[in-house]
């Protein structure tokens, strides 16, 4: 089946304008990100005119539909870590509703080349009073990167553009002094990159750049001990109770805590859409949905009408796909991933399951993501495959003669427990039942088990989902090489790994996109390592009195500047 061009085209106008407005245009939030931008640099013109009066409590009501794994930058690798963290820590930068960087822990830079020094505010502390140096930023990236840290960092390879840093956490040198961090006193940080990134200064407000305070040496459960945790961000985890609540509390150390609206977030932690939409009509939660919620995908028609000024659906910088174990049967047969992809019906699952706007996909890297000269799907369309399930049955065909089966084997689906990722699960499976004969059990599971089981390789099929970490298609390529962090197939590609060093180490923009784009085709067309599904978009509902919350290009969320008024 084809893709719906009208979708397609509406779906392009909306990020060109959105370009206008925000770094690659795609999600900016509603009213509040718009109207909150002067609050989250810091003014609150919103919050201090005679028009609108601060709330009394300042007590911001979330939903976290799952508990995030771990607290500890160096681990974290999902959007639940990502929320959270983002209150309670600060990098270099942080980054606005546009997409662009602004100062955070370091008040200003300079650049040379591939030589970055950023002075580090003198007024920066740690949760504890601790001035917040230099050197806690190369401490931290030391522990991401050393071949020792267990278990292994899996975002390590974000700190592969600067210069060593690859090789000494592959061991290849073992003296941290030749990497390009240097802190040259308590506020100056120097890095030197191994070649120009045009991207870096937004990768320094990312979890794995952020510092991590040095009392955590050798002790491996700080990050699973409220006690412990010393942090430099806006907030500090003032209550966890596993299962049920996060609460995060204004830092009174912070350096711009004068900014800082809010005295609380809470989380709870409910794993059902039906209850977070509920909760959030009851007046229980501030905000409900995507990206660390969910608003039950059947609720959404009916929804536009009764929550229309509420309701926010915006395209976003985020793939929604299946992945295959190549290194597990039936799967590690190319031919029977291929029949699998080809055989389901992208256009009636967003019609008819998710009814949030989202895109049917054919490619990895979404629409709103930079290219050369506007976004790279405009020069480098996701063709990659077609739908056709004449097609599918003769490949599946020839995979299981390549095998020896009479029969394909039972298939296991695994996803994360989510009312959502079920009925996708469930529709699929039954596409492929219809469609292929294939007898597929969906396997619902928690969502620490999950993460585990997928690193761990333990499954056959698994539901996944990448948002960009910065605007650059090499956010969504860079995961797929051989033995990257992220990368939970088993595959591995020589060419495709040249590939992606070749745009790593050149800032010719034209080159980059074509190795991106020939990477890609690798990644799904020769070898559909990857089932794409759609592209996201973010369903969420937002109270008309919560203001000043960052909703970027990527669907990642900032609370750390929201505010609530009077109502």
């Amino acid at each position: 089946m084809k893709k719906s061009k009208s979708l397609l085209l509406l779906l392009t106008l909306v990020l060109a304008v959105g370009t206008l407005l925000s770094a690659c245009g795609s999600n900016n939030e509603k009213n509040s990100a718009n109207g909150g931008n002067n609050a989250a640099t810091g003014s609150n013109d919103a919050a201090n005119s005679g028009e609108e009066k601060l709330a009394a409590d300042q007590t911001l009501r979330i939903n976290l539909s799952a508990e995030p794994p771990t607290f500890d930058p160096a681990q974290a690798q999902d959007s639940q870590a990502n929320t959270v963290l983002k209150t309670m820590y600060e990098g270099l930068t942080r980054m606005d509703e546009s997409g662009e960087p602004q100062p955070a822990a370091a008040e200003s830079w300079k650049v040379d080349g591939t030589k970055y020094t950023f002075t580090l505010r003198q007024d920066a502390k740690w949760s504890n009073g601790d001035p917040v140096t230099a050197s806690d930023f190369v401490f931290a990236w030391e522990r991401v990167l050393s071949p020792n840290t267990q278990p292994a960092a899996p975002y390590a390879y974000q700190l592969y553009y600067i210069k060593g840093a690859q090789d000494y956490n592959e061991g290849k040198i073992t003296d941290f002094s030749q990497v390009g961090v240097k802190a040259v006193d308590d506020h100056t940080l120097e890095v030197e990159l191994a070649a120009p990134t045009p991207y870096f200064l937004g990768l320094t407000s990312f979890y794995t750049y952020y510092p991590v305070h040095q009392s955590v040496k050798d002790d491996a459960k700080w990050a699973v001990d409220q006690s412990k945790m010393i942090v430099n961000g806006a907030f500090t985890l003032t209550s966890w109770i596993k299962g049920q609540t996060i609460e995060v509390s204004k830092n009174e150390n912070y350096w711009d805590k004068d900014n800082i609206k809010l005295s609380k977030i809470t989380m709870s932690l409910v794993n059902s859409s039906a209850t977070e939409l509920a909760s959030y009509q009851n007046g229980e939660l501030d905000r409900a949905g995507h990206p660390n919620g969910e608003i039950p995908t059947d609720q959404i028609p009916m929804l536009k009408d009764q929550l229309k000024d509420e309701l926010q659906i915006k395209g976003i910088a985020s793939t929604y796909y299946y992945e295959f174990n190549v290194t597990a049967e039936p799967f590690d047969n190319v031919n029977i991933r291929k029949a699998l992809s080809m055989a389901i019906d992208r256009q009636a699952i967003v019609d008819n399951v998710t009814l949030g706007g989202q895109l049917p996909a054919f490619g990895f890297v979404p629409p709103g993501i930079k290219g050369v000269n506007d976004e790279y799907r405009t020069e480098h369309k996701d063709d990659y495959f077609t739908e056709n399930l004449e097609e599918a049955k003769k490949l599946l065909e020839q995979g299981m003669q390549e095998k020896g089966y009479t029969k394909l084997p039972e298939i296991t689906l695994i996803y994360n427990s989510s009312d959502a990722h079920k009925k996708i699960a469930l529709a699929i499976a039954d596409m492929w039942k219809k469609n292929l004969g294939v007898d597929v059990k969906t396997e619902n599971q928690e969502w620490g088990v999950f993460i585990e089981n997928r690193q761990n390789l333990n499954y056959q099929v698994a539901r996944a989902g990448w948002t960009a970490d910065y605007n650059d298609p090499m956010t969504f390529m860079d995961m797929w090489v051989t033995g990257g962090g992220n990368n939970d197939t088993g595959f591995s590609n020589e060419e495709y790994d040249k590939l992606i060093a070749e745009a790593k180490a050149t800032d010719d923009a034209a080159k980059r996109d074509a190795n991106f784009a020939k990477a890609e085709q690798i990644l799904i067309k020769d070898n559909q390592v990857l089932m794409p599904i759609f592209y996201y978009t973010n369903v969420a509902a937002e109270k008309p009195y919560l203001k000043g919350v960052v909703l970027d290009f990527s669907g990642g969320i900032d609370y750390s500047r929201a505010y609530l008024l009077e109502h």
